[in-house]
């Protein structure tokens, strides 16, 4: 089963579990209370509103450049026309593959924003530029297309291209980032269609010639500052090509930063992320006594319920089915929202470390769920290493060495 599937399902649970807490949909006795701990599905959703937003932002913000540059409404049109078109053209491409709007497909649509309204650009200046020489409307529109056609059909496979790697990688990499390398690649393929299509049409049908056009004091004004910007543009590659020297030697210095920064900063495979949950694991000694693991682990939870930035929590002992010890028991800590506190689930971990350390006879381990679990279990480690063997000896044989190798 898939990231994708399950995290379907979760919020399919979660939607199941929201009306709960509500009387009339469940018979149970006044005196018990009924509250969701652990809802993964929040956290889910929370993520994908958060990545609509930032779609729909990305989508404005485009928009709003190319009207800063172009200064034409009509001309502003035209290209951001081939937004919403690639968009849709690749939601249908998605359903016909049987894939969902998750995080990576919708990070995937983030990312080609920008890529998508390239060819659209490059198409309307190249129509304009024979606008500007004197040609009709339409047939700057079928000569500015045809002659840079070409071009938009490279610019689109190049960028196509660059994902092809991702489409081959295996393992779980593989496995997570196929998707978002199909997605973005759909976006590309489609806007270079809608480019080579859409906008010869809307430029046939919505520009007006050079002459015809009236400018006012917004575009005078932006005028003269792009006219500085050139200047300052011209200015500087006069000064780089009278010293090539000088460049050759800060290119290289700053690709020798580069490769050194690559080696220094931190790697991993998923960021840490905050999402309102701690689980810990607990362990006693060997052979201890139900009834004294039963009263350590209420020292444990006492501490934990003395935490103002938890709003709930669950503590249990004994054997369970991932864990069949019988000297373990597991924490499931729900904390307020982030608004409401001042610490993140990290920070607060480790500010509860020291304080439960100090109960004699008994280890916590708690960590921040992974927000990707691919495989494996949870456990008191975050790491985990599994053999396999058909051979049961050579089993046998092997895991102790492995564990002592680790050590």
């Amino acid at each position: 089963m898939g990231e994708d599937e399950l995290a379907v399902r979760a919020v399919a649970r979660g939607r199941h579990l929201e009306p709960l807490d509500h009387p009339s949909r469940i018979e149970i006795p006044a005196s018990v209370r009924l509250d969701v701990l652990y809802d993964r599905s929040v956290s889910i959703r929370d993520s994908v509103s958060d990545i609509q937003i930032t779609l729909f932002l990305a989508v404005c913000l485009v928009v709003l450049v190319i009207f800063l540059f172009l200064r034409n409404l009509s001309a502003t049109l035209i290209p951001s026309l081939a937004l919403p078109f690639s968009i849709v053209g690749t939601f249908a491409a998605m359903y016909l593959l049987g894939y969902s709007l998750d995080n990576l497909s919708l990070m995937a649509l983030i990312l080609s924003v920008g890529f998508v309204v390239d060819d659209a650009i490059v198409m309307l200046e190249n129509i304009v530029r024979h606008l500007e020489q004197g040609e009709g409307v339409f047939e700057a529109a079928l000569n500015g297309s045809r002659e840079i056609g070409f071009t938009i059909v490279s610019m689109t496979l190049s960028l196509v291209v660059v994902f092809v790697p991702v489409l081959f990688m295996s393992g779980i990499l593989g496995r997570l980032l196929h998707e978002f390398a199909v997605t973005i690649s759909l976006a590309v393929l489609i806007s270079g269609v809608v480019s080579l299509t859409l906008t010869p049409m809307l430029c046939s049908r919505f520009l007006r010639p050079p002459g015809t056009l009236r400018h006012g004091r917004l575009y005078r004004v932006s005028e003269r500052a792009f006219e500085r910007m050139l200047e300052a543009y011209d200015w500087s590659l006069k000064k780089a090509l009278d010293h090539r020297p000088a460049v050759l030697v800060l290119s290289a210095l700053i690709l020798v930063a580069t490769a050194t920064l690559f080696f220094l900063v931190p790697k991993g495979f998923l960021p840490s992320e905050d999402t309102n949950q701690i689980i810990g694991f607990t362990e006693a000694s060997q052979g201890i006594s139900f009834s004294a693991l039963e009263k350590r682990q209420k020292e444990v939870a006492a501490v934990i319920g003395e935490d103002p930035r938890v709003a709930a929590f669950m503590s249990s002992i004994g054997p369970v089915g991932s864990s069949p010890a019988a000297n373990t028991g597991r924490l499931n800590i729900r904390l307020k929202p982030r608004g409401e506190r001042d610490r993140t689930a990290d920070e607060i971990i480790q500010e509860l470390r020291p304080k439960l350390a100090a109960i004699p006879g008994i280890q916590v381990f708690l960590q921040n769920p992974p927000p990707i679990r691919i495989g494996g279990r949870l456990t008191k480690s975050q790491y985990q290493l599994t053999l396999q063997c058909t051979d049961l000896d050579a089993l046998y044989h092997y895991a102790p060495l492995l564990e002592a190798r680790l050590r």
